[in-house]
């Protein structure tokens, strides 16, 4: 059995990473890429498809783990009858090589250790050459080579290779696993002491430029750590998450592959970084956007590879059972050929916000407009996928209506601030117009005084809330209040935010799924908006509590079962954790930033205990007109 998902701690070289369980297992490995097949499975199948555990060959009275503060090197400390020893794990940043170092340190008294590990290509299907040779285990199977180095003796036995080893208080024991080229030189030996100090050196130092986010500044570390750790550093390319087919519903087949870039996160992402003053990792993420989109404008797609790579072809791995039993275990993702309109949207809020978060313009910003902006005057009156990913038939989805007119709002504002930028503007500002009446007069349902799914839908759907955070509509406008009312009494389940009722549509899959996080942390942005600050702080206190021991967020939660489901860790939540903390700590958050069209002159500064420091919170204007709720100032 493995551990459920909320037993898991990430440890990372932004490049790849894995996954280690509370009980001292790596049940998840990827190399060299996050998207490279893996070679400790387990996570999705069995032991036998790779693992790695260190762990105490007797009984645990307790097991503790932390980060160590301010970086990705996990502590699991364990405490048997006759003493207490802590397994250290980290991914030194990558200087050539791919290195996961794991060290065992005796802390009192002795603790007797096992070890097995249990190599699998493939994503757990090919059994590797081992050889023991001059103190060295290497693992061959085609391309790819695993070296584990470490002094404890280690021997064979049915295709696993394990060993036995007791610490006293002070022992260190090292075991470095390198991942490189078959065809290669084998890997030069680590100081393992050496390389620990400089790991921590490189996390403290990224980390020591967070600015105090009232009382959660530390759950925000964190989730800044987390999306380091996520980042693909020779590209900039952030992944969704560090796994595949990790389950929306346990036994349930909503299961997808996240070890890719989506287009989607770009803004929010953007901003999480730029609130935070971390302009090199916005700069990064905007270089790699932009190159990925790169080409026909009818051929953007969703998502990329890391290094922005197009082909993601899906497939199912037959020989992987799914985790917990929860197959299929899907490799690539299918939705990266899908019709997404809000993705254009999301491109250009992401070089409207970058522009006024600070970042210089982008060289290729009106080259990239100049192609993509009279594409998309056609495309915005066409059915598409959504935000969802459906896989049951386009249709006109209303957020895909609204980050059109986002589009178009950008595109004009850009325009405006751009010498002889003047009837590109007056053209986009028309056309933000006509989207703004069209979706106002069919995605608007009197009846359930709401804002709905799609055009003629009676289904009532979370990414509405984005409508008074994108500044389509005030937040005070009465659609706008009956809208945030629908999904409050609609779509809460358990206090937290359902993306829709699976039940109520057919989507392509059978329905059921946990909550999505994202979800319930825009529902808390459009409280602050709204002034409803006890109600977000609580709701905000609440998914900051769901986060598990280390710190760390899933995709989705089930509030009845209370675990955590879907892929893990998730960015796309962790940002909005970011953002939310931030958009109830500042004066000016994120939110009312996108939303009003703010300059950036605002004042950032918190309230003295951490809360949101005014009492009103702006809303565009009061009519609703078109491009008058958010203006994504350039200069």
């Amino acid at each position: 059995m493995t551990s459920p998902i909320e037993d898991y701690a990430l440890i990372g070289d932004c490049e790849t990473a894995a996954l280690v369980s509370r009980d001292g297992a790596i049940d998840w490995a990827c190399f060299p890429r996050f998207d490279s097949p893996a070679c400790f499975a387990a996570l999705l199948g069995t032991a036998e498809n790779g693992r790695w555990s260190i762990a105490p060959a007797d009984p645990v009275v307790s097991i503790t783990r932390r980060y160590r503060p301010d970086t990705l090197i996990l502590e699991t400390t364990f405490e048997t009858a006759e003493g207490r020893a802590t397994l250290i794990d980290f991914m030194p940043p990558r200087d050539g090589a791919s290195d996961l170092v794991r060290l065992v340190v005796g802390v009192s008294g002795r603790v007797a250790f096992d070890t097995d590990f249990v190599v699998r290509f493939d994503y757990g299907r090919t059994i590797p050459w081992v050889t023991h040779e001059d103190g060295v285990i290497s693992a061959v199977a085609g391309p790819d080579l695993l070296t584990l180095v470490t002094p404890v003796p280690l021997d064979g036995e049915d295709l696993h290779t394990t060993g036995s080893f007791t610490v006293h208080e002070g022992d260190r024991i090292p075991f470095v696993l390198t991942y490189g080229p078959s065809n290669g030189p084998r890997p030069a030996h680590q100081d393992v002491e050496a390389v620990l100090a400089d790991t921590e050196t490189y996390w403290r130092e990224f980390i020591k430029h967070c600015p105090e986010v009232g009382q959660w500044t530390e759950t925000v570390k964190r989730s800044l750590i987390t999306l380091k750790a996520l980042t693909y550093h020779p590209s900039g390319g952030i992944v969704a998450a560090a796994t595949t087919s990790l389950p929306e519903q346990l036994g349930g087949s909503r299961n997808w592959d996240y070890r890719y870039c989506w287009l989607r996160d770009a803004t929010m992402t953007l901003m999480a970084f730029m609130k935070l003053g971390y302009y090199e990792e916005a700069s990064a993420w905007r270089e790699w956007l932009m190159r990925a989109i790169a080409g026909a404008p009818a051929q953007v797609q969703i998502m990329y590879g890391v290094a922005g790579e197009r082909q993601l072809l899906e497939w199912e791995v037959p020989w992987l059972a799914g985790y917990e039993e929860s197959p299929p275990v899907r490799i690539g993702n299918a939705a990266a050929g899908q019709f997404q309109l809000d993705v254009y949207g999301e491109v250009a809020d992401a070089m409207a916000q970058a522009l006024k978060g600070g970042l210089p313009p982008h060289p290729r910003t009106r080259a990239v407009s100049g192609v993509l902006m009279p594409f998309l005057e056609r495309a915005w009156l066409e059915p598409d996928e959504g935000i969802w990913e459906m896989r049951g038939g386009r249709q006109h989805f209303t957020y895909s209506k609204v980050m059109a007119w986002v589009a178009f709002d950008r595109a004009a504002k850009m325009a405006e601030d751009t010498e002889g930028g003047r009837p590109f503007a007056d053209r986009w500002r028309q056309v933000a117009d006509a989207i703004h009446a069209d979706v106002c007069a069919k995605a608007f349902d009197p009846e359930l005084d709401s804002f709905v799914q799609a055009y003629g839908s009676k289904t009532i759907d979370a990414s509405v809330l984005q409508i008074p955070l994108v500044g389509f509509l005030p937040v005070d406008d009465p659609r706008v209040r009956g809208t945030v009312a629908a999904v409050e009494k609609r779509l809460l389940h358990d206090g937290l935010v359902l993306r829709y009722r699976t039940d109520e549509i057919d989507d392509g899959l059978p329905p059921g799924e946990g909550a999505f996080l994202a979800c319930s942390f825009w529902l808390a942005d459009v409280m602050v908006l709204q002034g409803r600050y006890a109600d977000a702080r609580r709701l905000f206190g609440r998914l900051r509590d769901m986060c598990n021991d280390v710190g760390l967020l899933a995709e989705e939660y089930d509030p009845v079962a209370r675990r955590m489901l879907g892929n893990f860790p998730q960015a796309f939540s962790h940002v909005g954790l970011i953002n939310t903390a931030l958009n109830l700590a500042r004066a000016t958050g994120p939110a009312e930033e996108r939303a009003e069209g703010a300059d950036g002159s605002g004042t950032d500064g918190a309230a003295a205990d951490g809360s949101k420091g005014h009492e009103s919170a702006g809303c565009g204007s009061a009519d609703g007109g078109a491009g008058d709720g958010a203006q994504a100032a350039a200069s």
